[in-house]
């Protein structure tokens, strides 16, 4: 908005109201050399000019190169128990010199579910949620920073699986393949993977004034020992690493979490992997200089290259090892990249690299990358883990075979393609699983472990967490129908974002008839007995029970009887806690993620219709507005061949509501039900305040 004032002399006055617009950019790689005193960058190796890139003469500093095991006082490190101290020195310079410090001012990251996507990969089938890391902000507002990830598991499984994320957001450098999609081997391998968007984190230039190192320095200039891009991305897959650690819900092993990157996300793989010790595993895709390249290689880019082109990447002290004025070169810099693989020790390591004529380049340079795997074997050794397994000069070891897998926990493999990593991602998965172990994948007839009619309580945090919160709710009261049941009750009514049209049409047709929804996702029989035996229906009173339940133990592979008597004892259990409300035993719905199961559901139904009396307890099976009398499902009616669809919900609705008229009376113009409630690990109760579950 823009105000004119006229002054008392008669002049104006503007003044302009609003949001402050970003701060201006200003010139980084000018004011460092300024702080640095570097008068003149000298040029870099033409990636066109191959006279350049000759072995013969590529190793002019190797008298220079960096003891991995020698302590800065002269002391050899010859125990695993020297590693810590001498891991401290190597970090020490490496944040001062290459990469940058984290500050430590470094802000808090509450991560929001933002979508819940049902899938399957490879007839697996899977849950996908992504996410936004909201950046603590307040003290520079002019800069916002929202990370996105996203991560996929399999969707029903009962124990938290490993996690492999790639730094790219479903882009990066992957070529056209008729090959397996790596994320469909990560299921069928018992892992999930994931995404996350290095450039939401800090963008991929010289705005540094931008980004969550420009929201730190407040838009103002880097110091020469402040993190560069490379730090930067890494820090953010710390954070979702977090928030793994803080969501049991989540179903990821937070002691597992890998990272993958190809060329400058390479780098940034092995950058996250060397600096926070919680990465698991990292899959190293030609990640060239600044990478596993060794500097003082001098074989395609070079030092110089970086510190005049993506300094960025970068520490600002980086810059005047590519000076010419006053002088440095590679062989200056007091660590180098063998060093930075041996930070990764003894977590498993796997450096991959492509062919030139494919399109790795030699700009990429994998010989150098191998040298620096060969010289950071011996710290590996030390630990007790396998390095390449090759002689050790890494001035004479010949590279292996093209395709071939070498090494152990530190591993190398070229595969026959080009800049990318899609041809070595079956030995990856391979390889990863003698070190990383995956549950089973989840079958979809694993027992319940409890008879379906004793009652069983959740233990994971998240469900006990929605218990609570479904208390709290039917504390409140002013609910006159209350709906019991599973996921597939639960979806129809709850906060979740990723179900808003499910919510919609919940609130289309039971709108004025003060409807709560009391289901709880994976539920069985004998879980929903916990819940009601635990206080859920206490001192409700409804004068309607909609209940659906025992399609978790038809999956579950429990027999007809044993489901019958868990539906039996709800029914019993709501008797006892409301005796004044009819119970509306609706069928369970037919589902065609697993034909076999139909015989079993045919079954039950028959025998819950013999359990109404049309009075207190009536049946209400609505299947044949679901699926053919073959019990497939109609087109539209489900999302996942299991759980409905809007279309699906309505035709629900459709037998309800003349029972609810019947008993009720029509919906009146307000409600007084409680608001709906949703899963707590994907979003603040509607009105709460948000749940801080970042670091």
């Amino acid at each position: 908005m823009i105000l004119a004032l006229t002054t008392l002399a008669g002049g104006s006055i503007t003044i302009q109201f609003g949001p402050a617009g970003p701060p201006p950019p200003f010139d980084d790689h000018a004011e460092m050399m300024k702080q640095l005193g570097v008068r003149a960058i000298r040029p870099g190796p033409n990636p066109n000019d191959q006279s350049t890139f000759n072995e013969a003469t590529a190793n002019p500093y190797k008298e220079t190169m960096p003891d991995l095991l020698r302590m800065e006082n002269g002391t050899k490190v010859e125990k695993a128990s020297q590693w810590p101290r001498r891991r401290k020195e190597i970090v020490t310079l490496f944040e001062r010199e290459v990469y940058g410090r984290v500050p430590k001012n470094a802000p808090r990251v509450t991560w929001e579910v933002t979508g819940v996507t049902p899938g399957m990969s490879g007839g697996i089938p899977t849950l996908t949620k992504t996410l936004i890391g909201h950046v603590d902000n307040r003290s520079y507002p002019k800069v916002k920073v929202d990370i996105q990830a996203s991560y996929t598991v399999p969707a029903r499984t009962a124990t938290p699986v490993p996690m492999m994320m790639e730094f790219g957001f479903g882009g990066g450098f992957r070529r056209p393949s008729s090959a397996k999609p790596w994320t469909q081997q990560a299921i069928e391998r018992g892992w999930g993977y994931g995404t996350i968007s290095p450039n939401s984190i800090q963008p991929d230039n010289n705005h540094l004034e931008m980004g969550v190192i420009g929201l730190c320095n407040k838009g103002k200039p880097r110091k020469p020992d402040d993190w560069g891009a490379l730090r930067a991305w890494g820090w953010g897959l710390s954070r979702l690493i977090d928030y793994f650690e803080r969501e049991k819900g989540a179903m990821v092993d937070a002691r597992k979490v890998g990272i993958e990157g190809v060329s400058r996300y390479g780098k940034a793989a092995l950058v996250a992997e060397a600096f926070d010790p919680r990465v698991a595993v990292g899959f190293i895709g030609s990640s060239g200089e600044g990478g596993a390249k060794l500097h003082r290689h001098i074989f395609g880019e070079a030092v110089e290259n970086l510190a005049g082109g993506e300094f960025y990447w970068m520490a600002g002290n980086f810059i005047k090892y590519g000076a010419s004025d006053p002088p440095k070169t590679a062989a200056d810099l007091p660590v180098d990249s063998h060093e930075l693989i041996a930070l990764c020790a003894p977590r498993p390591c796997f450096v991959s690299y492509g062919l030139v004529e494919k399109g790795d380049a030699k700009w990429v340079d994998a010989h150098g990358s191998f040298m620096a795997g060969v010289l950071a074997g011996p710290a590996y050794r030390l630990l007790g883990k396998k390095d390449f397994g090759t002689p050790g000069d890494y001035l004479t070891d010949p590279m292996p075979p093209v395709n071939s897998l070498i090494g152990g926990e530190l591993a190398w493999r070229q595969h026959d393609g080009g800049h990318e990593v899609t041809p070595n991602w079956p030995a990856f998965f391979d390889w990863v699983a003698r070190y990383i172990p995956a549950p089973p994948l989840p079958t979809n007839r694993k027992p319940l472990g409890t008879p379906a009619d004793v009652p069983a309580s959740r233990t994971d945090d998240n469900s006990l967490i929605a218990h609570f919160q479904l208390l709290q709710k039917a504390a409140k009261g002013g609910i006159d129908v209350y709906f019991e049941g599973d996921s597939i009750t639960r979806r129809w009514g709850t906060s979740d974002a990723a179900w808003k049209p499910m919510l919609e049409n919940w609130t289309a047709n039971f709108y004025g008839w003060n409807a709560a929804n009391f289901g709880w996702g994976a539920d069985g029989t004998q879980n929903i007995l916990w819940r009601l035996k635990n206080g859920e229906l206490d001192g409700v009173n409804p004068k309607v029970i909609v209940l659906l339940a025992g399609t978790n133990n038809v999956g579950a592979g429990q027999s007809v009887d044993e489901i019958v008597r868990g539906i039996e004892a709800i029914v019993k259990t709501c008797r006892e806690k409301a005796p004044m409300a009819t119970i509306v035993l609706t069928g369970i719905f037919p589902r065609n993620d697993n034909m076999s199961y139909l015989p079993t559901i045919s079954a039950v139904n028959a025998r819950l219709a013999k359990m109404a009396d049309g009075k207190r307890v009536r049946f209400l099976n609505v299947n044949a507005g679901l699926a053919d009398s073959a019990g497939k499902l109609f087109e539209g009616i489900t999302i996942d061949n299991l759980h409905p669809s809007p279309k699906g919900y309505q035709v629900w609705a459709d037998g309800l509501k003349p029972i609810f008229t019947e008993i009720l009376g029509p919906p009146a113009m307000t409600d007084h039900a409680p608001p709906p409630t949703g899963d707590p690990s994907q979003a603040p109760p509607p009105g709460g305040p948000p749940r801080r579950v970042g670091g």
